[in-house]
């Protein structure tokens, strides 16, 4: 924590605007600081009082006895700007900024009054939390430079959670849950208005903290990709799972975070593919953002997502494969030495395969978990456990159940979830330290998350391994110059990506030759590097038969292009290339995340149905087969109904070759559209048929 050493852990905090009001912005920060056990020295400043809150108050900074490392500035408007330029001129390390009204509510006005204070800062080495940020909290050094009202009647309750938002009600909001689960955290930091110190580069520091065992993030806006791939780096060297909720995934919520943040919201897809690039896993709601915080610091180490299900229901265990196959968690396969053991060990109406029905067997005989439990234990396919207990009451030994499950859970040292609805089986269970969730659903859907974000992490601590991922930049999409067609399929074969057969011609006995070469039909195409949408303007012909109508269409397009005012290329003429499904590939450089490549069904329908999935360089061949696995046609690329599989080896090399050439930045590519790919059958190839490239000037 080094870098922001002081926002974090300070020796002394001065409040600017203090109050002996604990119920006041101003009041806050001087209770919380007394009330969690804060070290270092409070300096309330308020000039009316002598004493504020058991503290000598002071009438100025001035006044101090000594230049405190952290400031917070609890004043409003202008008053504030001042008392940062005082702050800077003092040797303030920190300055909190709690006032409003700035680049959140005038994206003009209110940004310059921003930058007036951020230069300031700068010019004499300070840095600025805010403005219009509820506070810092670190409840390990009690530092709190916060007025949450959360705060108000929570103890000391440090845990290993560190919770960081751009929104003050959601730095707290999440801890509120956490509470109910009896889940302590460590930090919970709200940068507000991301002036200076951003979310990102604080969660950077907070990374560092060796108590921190899980991150979670609230994000309304990513201005910068910078600070979020450091701290991805650090997480995966640390083995620190990252759980981020990011709002704006509609353009109602996009509006909606605009307004509050003043900042412009992400491209969703190219958000979703950036998380899962660098192994953060994006929540869908405020939910999925805590559901599972108790998984992730048991400390678990999975080796797989193989699920076994036990329970006294057999709806449960309906239901417990329903939603494990939902989300993709296959339920194991037990060897057939455990499901002998089993048979010997249950009544011959009790179900042995996996989901393993114990039905009311149970009330007779409440040794049958600790029976059966070891020998689960043993077998090499399950990687996890879900035990459902929907329902149990007089005659069913509860404590004796838990008792078993958490002794279970310790042999095995894999992920075990409990589903209890009743409020006295789920503390049962709790109590001896098994995570417990209502229904079998929610069991699933945490423990699937847990498992899959473990992946997650695996696969991209692993890509990082085996690719460099420093990148030159590259111009963007507005300095760019389109390619005509024929340079930009020239451009693709030289990096060894196939194109359809083709010549330009630039005359009409050219057109004619190029027909005699290629053989019939043809296609016959317009080129211009000023026109993208050839279809629209007549400049795409199918099927040409002979070569005294290529001629004809060549003069034919001569003269469309020429009417349009647009710089004559010539016409190409291809071979009318087959396949067995029409692919895309497209590719653009974000302005936030840089390149970003796009794969999926292709055809004249590609907007309309956006079967598509994006992958963010440097990415391997296994990251792409994956991405196409994801995609709806993906059952087709098997072959179906005896027809041959098609050939991903070759589409997928494809699209390495365009990540790679994203990558280059002697290629100077902006963005390319290749649409359609047509993909043949195993050993037959890809062809891209069709392709426009923008590159840098």
């Amino acid at each position: 924590m080094s870098r922001l050493r002081a926002a974090l852990d300070p020796t002394s905090v001065a409040i600017i605007g203090a109050s002996d009001n604990p119920n006041k912005v101003g009041g806050r920060p001087v209770h919380f600081l007394d009330k969690f056990g804060f070290k270092g020295k409070v300096y309330p400043i308020n000039p009316s009082r002598p004493e504020i809150q058991g503290h000598k108050s002071y009438a100025s900074l001035a006044d101090l006895p000594e230049a405190p490392e952290m400031v917070i500035v609890a004043v409003a408007g202008d008053n504030a700007i001042a008392a940062v330029e005082d702050c800077a001129a003092a040797g303030v390390k920190i300055a909190v900024v709690m006032a409003s009204g700035f680049g959140e509510v005038d994206a003009v006005e209110g940004k310059a009054k921003e930058r007036r204070m951020v230069a300031a800062a700068h010019k004499a080495g300070m840095r600025i939390v805010g403005p219009n940020s509820q506070g810092l909290a670190n409840f390990g050094t009690g530092a709190i430079a916060s007025f949450s009202t959360m705060f108000m009647d929570m103890d000391r309750a440090e845990g290993h959670v560190a919770m960081l938002s751009q929104s003050g009600a959601l730095s707290t909001v999440p801890v509120g849950f956490l509470r109910q689960k009896g889940i302590g955290v460590r930090h919970t930091h709200a940068t507000g208005n991301d002036a200076d110190i951003t979310v990102g580069e604080l969660a950077c520091a907070v990374a560092e903290d060796p108590e921190v065992r899980l991150m979670l993030l609230y994000l309304e806006s990513i201005p910068d990709k910078k600070y979020l791939e450091e701290l991805a780096s650090i997480a995966l060297d640390r083995d620190l799972p990252i759980i981020a909720l990011k709002s704006g995934r509609t353009e109602a919520g996009k509006q909606a975070a605009q307004s509050h943040t003043g900042a412009l919201a992400n491209e969703d897809r190219v958000v979703d593919a950036f998380f899962e690039h660098h192994g953060i896993w994006r929540a869908p709601d405020m939910r999925g953002l805590v559901e599972a915080t108790e998984l992730y610091l048991k400390g678990w180490k999975p080796q797989g997502r193989r699920l076994v299900a036990i329970s006294n229901s057999g709806a449960v265990c309906v239901l417990t494969a329903d939603a494990a196959t939902s989300v993709g968690m296959p339920m194991a396969k037990l060897a057939p030495q455990t499901d002998a053991k089993l048979k010997g060990i249950l009544p011959s109406f009790a179900t042995t395969t996996n989901p393993i029905d114990l039905t009311a067997a149970l009330l007779s005989n409440s040794a049958l978990f600790g029976d059966i439990l070891p020998v689960i234990a043993e077998d090499p396919a399950a990687d996890a456990f879900l035990i459902g207990v929907p329902v149990a009451g007089p005659g069913y030994d509860v404590e004796a159940f838990s008792r078993d499950a958490a002794a279970f859970g310790k042999q095995t040292g894999k992920p075990l979830v409990v589903a209890a609805t009743q409020p006295s089986v789920a503390q049962a269970f709790a109590a001896n330290g098994t995570s417990v969730f209502p229904t079998e659903v929610e069991a699933v859907t945490a423990l699937h998350q847990f498992l899959a974000h473990r992946e997650l992490m695996a696969t991209a601590r692993e890509r990082r391994r085996t690719h460099n991922a420093s990148e030159a930049p590259v111009a963007t999409r507005s300095s760019a110059l389109m390619l005509n067609e024929a340079d930009s399929l020239a451009l693709l074969a030289s990096r060894g990506i196939p194109v359809v057969p083709h010549r330009l011609c630039l005359s009409r006995n050219e057109a004619v030759a190029a027909f005699t070469m290629i053989g019939g039909p043809v296609v016959v195409k317009g080129c211009s590097a000023d026109i993208a949408h050839k279809s629209e303007l007549g400049l795409v012909r199918l099927g040409v038969t002979s070569a005294d109508a290529t001629g004809d269409i060549f003069t034919e397009m001569e003269q469309i292009i020429a009417r349009n005012g647009s710089c004559f290329d010539g016409v190409i003429v291809a071979a009318m290339a087959g396949g067995r499904r029409e692919m895309m590939i497209g590719a653009h450089r974000d302005p936030v995340f840089g390149p970003v490549v796009v794969v999926g069904d292709g055809g004249k329908y590609v907007e309309i149905f956006r079967d598509t999935k994006l992958l963010l360089p440097p990415f391997s061949a296994d990251d792409v087969r994956e991405a196409l696995r994801t995609l709806r046609v993906a059952p087709l690329f098997a072959g179906v109904r005896g027809e041959e599989p098609m050939d991903l080896d070759a589409l997928t090399d494809a699209v390495v070759k365009i990540g790679e050439l994203m990558r280059d930045p002697a290629a100077r590519v902006v963005s390319l559209d290749l649409n359609p790919v047509m993909l043949g059958s195993a050993g037959k190839g890809c062809v891209v048929v069709d392709a426009v490239v923008f590159h840098g000037a």
